[in-house]
C-alpha cells in the first residue's frame, strides 16, 4: 500500500495549485460579491473553465474514461490530493468540470446511460455546456433508507409519469442546469422485494410539471445553486430516459454514491487546511493580556490536535480510494462509510476551534469558517447520515467476528479455583 505522489500526479498538483493561485483565489472575492447579490457567477466561471480545459485540467475524478470522451484519466487515489486543492476553494470544483451532483452523475451515465442517453446528456456534461442534479431525498420518509422512497415511476405505454416531492436537491437553480436524475417507486406491489421497487429516469428540468418551489437554507446559509425542494406533479418523460433496467434503482444508487462519497471527503481535508492554516495565522497576530494566543497551552493543543486528525483522516481516505482503485467500489465500502464518518466530523471540530481562536469574527461572512462549519455539518447527512455509515462499519466488523467465533477464548484467562497455588 504505496500512496507516494507519482511523478504524473506531482506534476498535475503543481499546476492545479499554480491555476489556483494565479486564477481562482483572485476571482474569489468577485464570485462572492456576485453570489450573495443574487446573481450566478457563470461568466467568471465560463472563463476560468476554458482555462483549465486549455491546461488540462478536467474531468479529473473519472477513472475510466473512454477515448472519447474529454478528460484526464486519473484513479481515485492519483485524484485525491487534487480533489484536496480544490477543495480550498469550495466553489472551484466547477472549473475543473469535478462539481457534486455532477461527478456522480456522469459516472451513473457512463456506466448505464444508452447511446441516445450518452449523445443527448452524459457528453454534453463531460464538456462542461450543462449542469444536472438528482433528486433521491424526500421531506416525508427516512431517506437514509432509499425503500422508503414515495415519489412514484409509473408506466403508461412509451411514457414514464412521475408524481412526488424531493429536497436538498443540489444544483436545481444553477442556470445551466439542464436535468434530474430521479428515483422513485416503480413497483407499487408492497410484498415485492424492497430493493427492487425503485426506478431512475431522466427527467429534463423544463418538462411540464416539474417546479423547483425554493432553495432551502443550510443553518441559514442559502447556496447560490441551491438546495432545493422540486415538486413532480404528473411529469411526462419517454420510457427511454430509464436509467438501467426497471426496479435496479437502488443498485444504480449505490453504485453513483461510492465514488461521490470519497469526493467530498476528499474536498474536506482541504477545507479543514485552510480552517487550520487561518487559526494559526490568527493565533500568531492577536494578543490577549499581553500575549499571543499562539503562547497558550489550549490554543497549541487546538492546533496539535487538527493537525494530526486531518492527517489521519487523510491516510483513511487515501487508503478507501487505492482499495477501490484495487479490488472495486463494493471492496471499499466499509473503509468509504469510516472515512464518510471522520471527514464530516473532522470539518465541524477544526473549523470549530478555528472560530473559537478568531472570537466572533469567525462567525461572519468575513472569513470561510462559518460556511465550512455549515458544510461539514451538512456532509453529516449528505450521502447517507453518520449513523447509516457506523452500522455498515459494524456490520462488517461483526461478520469478521462470527466467521472467527471462538478464535478469541485462547486470550481468556480462567479463574483460579480457590486455594490452589
Amino acid at each position: 500500500m504505496d500512496f507516494e505522489f507519482t511523478p504524473r500526479v506531482q506534476e498535475l498538483r503543481s499546476r492545479l495549485e499554480l491555476f489556483m493561485e494565479r486564477h481562482v483565489i483572485p476571482a474569489n472575492i468577485e464570485w462572492h460579491r456576485q453570489a450573495e447579490g443574487g446573481t450566478y457567477p457563470l461568466a467568471l466561471i465560463d472563463e476560468l473553465k476554458e482555462r483549465a480545459k486549455a491546461e488540462g485540467l478536467w474531468n479529473l475524478f473519472l477513472p475510466t474514461l473512454r477515448d472519447d470522451e474529454p478528460g484526464t484519466r486519473l484513479t481515485n487515489l492519483e485524484y485525491a490530493p487534487l480533489a484536496e486543492i480544490m477543495g480550498r476553494i469550495p466553489w472551484s470544483s466547477e472549473v475543473f468540470n469535478c462539481s457534486a451532483p455532477d461527478t456522480g452523475n456522469m459516472e451513473i451515465l457512463h456506466l448505464f446511460a444508452t447511446p441516445e442517453q450518452r449523445e443527448r446528456w452524459l457528453m454534453p456534461l463531460l464538456n462542461g455546456e450543462i449542469r444536472s442534479c438528482i433528486g433521491i431525498t424526500e421531506p416525508d420518509v427516512a431517506s437514509s433508507d432509499p425503500t422508503n422512497l414515495q415519489t412514484t415511476i409509473r408506466r403508461e405505454g412509451d411514457t414514464y409519469v412521475i408524481n412526488g416531492r424531493k429536497w436538498f436537491t443540489t444544483g436545481a437553480m444553477h442556470p445551466r442546469v439542464k436535468f434530474c436524475i430521479v428515483m422513485g417507486l416503480s413497483d407499487e406491489r408492497p410484498d415485492a422485494d424492497p430493493h427492487a421497487r425503485h426506478s431512475m429516469v431522466i427527467v429534463p428540468m423544463d418538462a411540464p410539471g416539474v417546479k423547483v418551489v425554493r432553495n432551502l437554507a443550510i443553518l441559514n446559509h442559502h447556496s447560490p445553486e441551491g438546495h432545493c425542494e422540486v415538486t413532480f406533479s404528473n411529469v411526462r418523460v419517454p420510457a427511454a430516459n430509464l436509467l438501467g433496467e426497471e426496479g435496479a434503482g437502488f443498485a444504480l444508487a449505490q453504485a453513483r454514491l461510492g465514488p461521490g462519497r470519497i469526493h467530498h471527503c476528499m474536498r474536506t481535508i482541504g477545507q479543514c487546511e485552510v480552517a487550520l492554516e487561518l487559526m494559526c495565522e490568527r493565533a500568531l497576530e492577536r494578543k490577549t493580556f499581553g500575549r499571543y494566543l499562539a503562547d497558550y497551552a489550549n490554543v497549541q493543543d487546538w492546533i496539535a490536535e487538527s493537525r494530526i486528525e486531518i492527517d489521519q483522516a487523510r491516510l483513511l481516505t487515501l487508503r478507501a480510494a487505492w482499495t477501490m482503485d484495487r479490488f472495486g467500489n463494493k471492496a471499499a465500502r466499509t473503509d468509504v462509510s469510516s472515512i464518510k464518518i471522520v471527514a464530516a466530523r473532522l470539518q465541524t471540530k477544526v473549523t470549530d476551534r478555528a472560530i473559537q481562536v478568531f472570537g466572533a469574527m469567525g462567525l461572519t461572512p468575513d472569513t470561510p469558517l462559518a460556511y465550512l462549519y455549515t458544510w461539514g455539518r451538512a456532509l453529516r447527512f449528505i450521502d447517507g447520515p453518520d449513523e447509516v455509515h457506523l452500522r455498515t462499519v459494524a456490520r462488517a466488523e461483526i461478520k469478521k467476528a462470527k466467521e472467527n467465533r471462538g478464535a478469541m477464548a485462547a486470550y481468556l484467562v480462567p479463574p483460579h479455583p480457590a486455594g490452589a497455588e
